[in-house]
Protein backbone atom coordinates (compact mmCIF):
# COMPACT_ATOMS: atom_id res chain seq x y z
CA UNK A 1 0.00 0.00 0.00
CA UNK A 2 1.47 3.02 -0.37
CA UNK A 3 1.05 6.47 1.71
CA UNK A 4 -2.33 6.98 2.91
CA UNK A 5 -4.43 9.36 2.05
CA UNK A 6 -3.49 12.79 4.24
CA UNK A 7 -5.97 15.25 4.79
CA UNK A 8 -7.11 17.69 7.76
CA UNK A 9 -9.79 18.11 9.93
CA UNK A 10 -11.64 21.21 7.79
CA UNK A 11 -10.98 19.12 4.87
CA UNK A 12 -12.52 15.77 6.02
CA UNK A 13 -15.62 17.92 8.02
CA UNK A 14 -15.88 19.60 4.28
CA UNK A 15 -15.72 15.96 2.33
CA UNK A 16 -17.92 14.10 4.91
CA UNK A 17 -21.80 14.15 6.21
CA UNK A 18 -22.09 15.00 9.88
CA UNK A 19 -22.80 11.10 10.34
CA UNK A 20 -19.75 9.95 7.94
CA UNK A 21 -17.75 12.02 9.87
CA UNK A 22 -18.72 11.08 12.94
CA UNK A 23 -18.33 7.69 12.16
CA UNK A 24 -15.20 7.79 9.42
CA UNK A 25 -13.03 9.87 11.65
CA UNK A 26 -14.36 10.09 15.30
CA UNK A 27 -14.79 5.98 15.10
CA UNK A 28 -18.72 6.33 15.73
CA UNK A 29 -21.23 4.33 15.34
CA UNK A 30 -24.52 4.42 13.14
CA UNK A 31 -27.82 2.86 14.91
CA UNK A 32 -28.68 -0.94 13.81
CA UNK A 33 -31.37 -0.95 11.02
CA UNK A 34 -30.71 2.28 9.89
CA UNK A 35 -27.95 2.67 7.51
CA UNK A 36 -28.41 2.18 3.49
CA UNK A 37 -27.12 -1.05 3.06
CA UNK A 38 -27.70 -3.47 5.50
CA UNK A 39 -30.56 -4.42 3.47
CA UNK A 40 -29.20 -4.13 0.03
CA UNK A 41 -28.89 -7.09 -2.48
CA UNK A 42 -27.54 -5.67 -5.33
CA UNK A 43 -24.40 -6.18 -7.08
CA UNK A 44 -21.31 -4.54 -7.21
CA UNK A 45 -18.12 -3.06 -5.14
CA UNK A 46 -18.36 -1.24 -1.90
CA UNK A 47 -15.92 1.78 -1.65
CA UNK A 48 -14.70 3.38 1.36
CA UNK A 49 -17.02 7.05 1.23
CA UNK A 50 -13.60 8.52 2.40
CA UNK A 51 -11.54 8.01 -0.41
CA UNK A 52 -13.42 5.75 -2.65
CA UNK A 53 -10.98 2.30 -2.30
CA UNK A 54 -12.67 -0.65 -2.92
CA UNK A 55 -13.03 -2.34 0.22
CA UNK A 56 -16.15 -5.20 -0.27
CA UNK A 57 -17.74 -6.86 -2.55
CA UNK A 58 -21.80 -7.61 -2.66
CA UNK A 59 -20.65 -11.23 -3.40
CA UNK A 60 -18.85 -11.83 0.08
CA UNK A 61 -22.08 -9.53 1.45
CA UNK A 62 -24.63 -12.33 4.08
CA UNK A 63 -27.43 -11.52 6.00
CA UNK A 64 -26.30 -11.50 9.74
CA UNK A 65 -29.27 -10.07 11.55
CA UNK A 66 -27.33 -7.23 13.23
CA UNK A 67 -28.58 -4.40 11.10
CA UNK A 68 -25.58 -3.55 9.63
CA UNK A 69 -24.00 -4.46 6.25
CA UNK A 70 -21.58 -7.71 7.16
CA UNK A 71 -19.07 -9.62 4.84
CA UNK A 72 -17.17 -12.55 5.28
CA UNK A 73 -13.76 -10.94 3.74
CA UNK A 74 -12.35 -7.50 1.97
CA UNK A 75 -11.37 -7.51 -1.59
CA UNK A 76 -7.94 -8.06 -0.50
CA UNK A 77 -5.49 -8.03 2.72
CA UNK A 78 -4.31 -4.64 1.85
CA UNK A 79 -7.47 -2.68 1.19
CA UNK A 80 -7.98 -2.54 4.95
CA UNK A 81 -6.26 -2.21 8.59
CA UNK A 82 -6.88 -4.35 11.31
CA UNK A 83 -6.38 -2.64 14.56
CA UNK A 84 -7.19 -3.79 18.42
CA UNK A 85 -10.00 -2.02 19.69
CA UNK A 86 -10.00 -2.33 23.56
CA UNK A 87 -12.82 0.83 24.17
CA UNK A 88 -15.99 0.52 25.89
CA UNK A 89 -14.73 -2.16 28.14
CA UNK A 90 -14.76 -4.83 25.02
CA UNK A 91 -12.25 -6.71 22.99
CA UNK A 92 -13.10 -6.13 19.41
CA UNK A 93 -10.90 -5.58 16.27
CA UNK A 94 -11.76 -2.80 14.51
CA UNK A 95 -11.41 -2.44 10.61
CA UNK A 96 -10.19 0.86 9.00
CA UNK A 97 -9.52 1.51 5.30
CA UNK A 98 -5.90 0.98 4.45
CA UNK A 99 -5.73 4.09 2.21
CA UNK A 100 -7.27 6.64 3.94
CA UNK A 101 -7.67 5.34 7.82
CA UNK A 102 -11.11 6.13 7.89
CA UNK A 103 -12.95 3.74 10.80
CA UNK A 104 -15.55 1.59 8.79
CA UNK A 105 -16.71 -0.91 11.92
CA UNK A 106 -15.07 -3.67 13.39
CA UNK A 107 -14.36 -7.44 12.50
CA UNK A 108 -15.79 -10.77 14.66
CA UNK A 109 -15.17 -14.58 14.55
CA UNK A 110 -18.82 -15.49 14.11
CA UNK A 111 -19.41 -15.36 10.22
CA UNK A 112 -19.66 -17.31 8.24
CA UNK A 113 -17.84 -19.96 5.93
CA UNK A 114 -15.31 -19.89 4.23
CA UNK A 115 -13.49 -17.45 6.56
CA UNK A 116 -15.68 -17.48 9.63
CA UNK A 117 -15.34 -13.61 9.71
CA UNK A 118 -17.84 -10.70 10.20
CA UNK A 119 -16.81 -7.53 9.14
CA UNK A 120 -19.57 -5.49 10.78
CA UNK A 121 -19.52 -2.53 8.52
CA UNK A 122 -21.45 0.88 8.96
CA UNK A 123 -23.55 1.76 5.90
CA UNK A 124 -22.22 5.60 6.00
CA UNK A 125 -18.74 4.58 6.13
CA UNK A 126 -19.38 2.77 2.40
CA UNK A 127 -20.86 3.75 -0.87
CA UNK A 128 -22.02 1.14 -3.55
CA UNK A 129 -20.99 1.14 -7.20
CA UNK A 130 -23.02 -1.10 -8.83
CA UNK A 131 -21.63 -3.59 -11.25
Amino acid sequence: MDAKIQRTDQEWRERLSPDQYHVLREQGTERAFTGAYWDEHGDGVYRCAGCGMAVFRSDTKFESGTGWPSFWEPVSDDSVELIADDSYGMRRVEVRCASCGSHLGHVFDDGPRPTGQRYCINSCALDLEPD
